[in-house]
Order: C-alpha cells, then structure tokens, then sequence
C-alpha cells in the first residue's frame, strides 16, 4: 500500500491544474489535454491500488475489464474502415454530395490508400526510405489522433459547462438557409436552444433576456440569416421587444464581433452578461472566437443528429488545425527529421 500515496501526487497536481483551468476559462484546448492527463493518473493510482491490496478477485475483476476494453478499442481500429465509409454514405443519402459531408470518405479512401501502399511499399523501396517513411506515417498519425482526442475531449467538457440563467442578452449564431429564405433544421435547433434557454430563464427568474440573432446574408439567400432567424422566433411566440438582429457578420469571428459592438451600443457602457447558441460541434470554436472578439460569453450547443456529428466534428478539428497550423507544422516537421535520421542511420550505419 506504500505506492499508493506517491501516485495521489500526480492525481492532485493534473486534477488542480485541470480544474483551476476550466473554471478559469472552460474555452480553451488545453482543458481536453489536462482533463486527459488528470484521467491517466486517476487511473494509474487505482491500479496501483487495485495491485496493491493483494484481492484476487478485485484484481481477476479488473483485469478482465481492462481486457475487454482493450479488445473494444482494437475492433474498432479493426473496423475503422468499415464504420467511415458506412457513415460517408449515410452523409451523402441525407445531406448531399458537398465537399463537407465527404471528409469521412476522403479519411477512408486516404487510409486505404496508405496501407495499400504499405503492404506494395517493402518490395519496391529499399529498407531505409521505407522504414523512414513507415516511421513517420506511423508517429504523424499518431500525433494527429492523440490531438484529435484532446480536441474531443476539449469539446465535450465544453459542451458540459452549462451558463447560468442570469443573462442579459442570448446570442444565436447564424447558418445557411434552405431556399435562401428558410430556416434549416440546423439552424432551426440553435434558435430553439436559444429560445428553450429564454423560456427557463424567464420562468425561474421573471428576467426578459435580449435575443441577438446573428447571421449576414449570403450570395445564394434572399435576406439576411439574421432577419429569418427573428421571424422563426416571432413565429414561435416570442415578443419581438425582446429581440434584436445582427445582419453583416460573415464568420463566427464576425458574429461574436458584430453582436458585442451592436449589445454595446445599447448598454452605453454598463456591464451586461451574455451566453451564445450554437450547434454541439461547433460550440468550442464559437467559444474561442468570442474570446478572441473580447466577448464574455459561454455557449450552449444544440444537439445534432448522431450520424452527422463525425463529419461535422472533424470539419471543426480540421478548423482548429488551420488556426494552429504552425504548431502542427512544427510537430510534423520534428517526426519527419526524424524518420530522415532512422532512414540514413540504416542506410550509412552498420
């Protein structure tokens, strides 16, 4: 039982520095990769406690769930093309052929591809440039899904973070309409978060909060995403005294900027508190836009349909990896100088 209190140190440390930061600001990536590190030593110190406690049975019990955890995680590696290409053609029969339902097939196709050049690349290359290359694909990739792990994580803890019902002004952030003048379902589950959030405000607390909608007009619509948004609201009982509409913004940025200039010019200077409505995967990034824009907002996300939520949250990886492509690109150069290094060790080295 001795090695059980050197491994609380650990947990205490990441859990502190975890929680100290989402409190502080729950819109940042480094939460998912705190909460990460917190999850790997709260589970190191169970098993260190698990071993050191000498029951049979307790060990037998959670060795075979480790097991059988480890047995999941493989099918689904195993299985990985099947589930991506099973969903890319979900996508496509519900949503359309666009360049943004077709990221799961592109993944898939970009997959097989590679082991198809794996399995034909040791006959045709010699060993150095192929174990340099294998080196760098295999440690690239893995980079990439221990990222895109921190970034779900990241965005899940952020979907729990729930504002409280003290607000002055609910912002609904825009998408494309159908037609170029009706809500989409999409859309239409950001106003309902939006108005559902009014609704329990106003029944708990007898405040009226301000409903800022969002969304400029593009190419392709026939009024501002804004406009429509406030008529689908009117149209759902609300008072149009209680609403407002942003109609310029272009980008996320754009409506978290455009919404705290036209909020600020009505509170002349006096504090407010806000929240902003989103879809669930989107809700990080909005979330990091507004503090980019000096907004104190935190969002809520609007539940999506499950069969549409890989595309859409790799879309938003995607997002984030342009925002922050020097460090990816910094990260992948670093493996790559390192494949080269295995690469020459072989071929010059004994």
């Amino acid at each position: 039982m001795a090695v059980v209190p050197y491994l609380l140190i650990p947990v205490a440390l990441f859990g502190a520095l975890f929680f100290t930061s989402f409190f502080k600001e729950p819109r940042r990536l480094l939460n998912g990769l705190l909460f990460n590190l917190f999850g790997i030593t709260v589970l190191t110190a169970a098993a260190g406690a698990i071993l050191a406690s000498n029951n049979r049975l307790l060990i037998a019990v959670f060795a075979t769930l480790f097991v059988i955890a480890l047995l999941v995680i493989g099918v689904l590696f195993a299985l990985h093309l099947v589930w991506l290409l099973w969903n890319a053609r979900v996508v496509w029969r519900r949503e359309g052929h666009s360049l943004g339902n077709m990221l799961t097939l592109l993944i898939a196709i970009g997959l097989l591809l590679l082991e198809i050049a794996a399995s034909i690349g040791r006959g045709w290359l010699p060993d150095p440039v192929y174990n340099g290359l294998a080196v760098f694909f295999s440690l690239g990739i893995g980079y990439e899904l221990v990222a895109l792990y921190n970034f779900l994580t990241a965005l899940v803890l952020y979907n729990l973070y729930r504002p409280r019902r003290d607000k002055d002004y609910l912002i609904v952030l825009g998408s494309g309409l159908i037609g170029g003048d009706r809500v989409s379902p999409l859309l239409a589950a950001r106003i309902n978060a939006g108005l559902k959030f009014y609704r329990k405000q106003l029944q708990k607390t007898g405040k009226h909060a301000t409903l800022v909608f969002s969304g400029g007009q593009g190419p392709d619509e026939k009024l501002p995403e804004g406009l429509a948004m406030q008529r689908f609201a009117l149209a759902a009982g609300i008072p149009e005294a209680d609403t407002l509409v942003e109609g310029a913004s272009k980008t996320t940025y754009q409506n978290m900027l455009f919404s705290k200039r036209l909020i600020e010019s009505r509170t002349a200077g006096q504090p407010y508190k806000a929240a902003f409505f989103t879809n669930n995967y989107h809700l990080l990034r909005a979330g990091i836009f507004a503090r980019a824009a000096g907004l104190a907002a935190n969002g809520v996300g609007a539940a999506t349909s499950f069969y549409f939520l890989p595309n859409a949250v790799i879309r938003e990886y995607l997002a984030f990896v342009v925002i922050h492509k020097r460090r990816h690109i910094v990260i992948l150069g670093l493996i790559a100088a390192f494949g080269l290094a295995v690469a020459l060790q072989q071929a010059f080295l004994p």
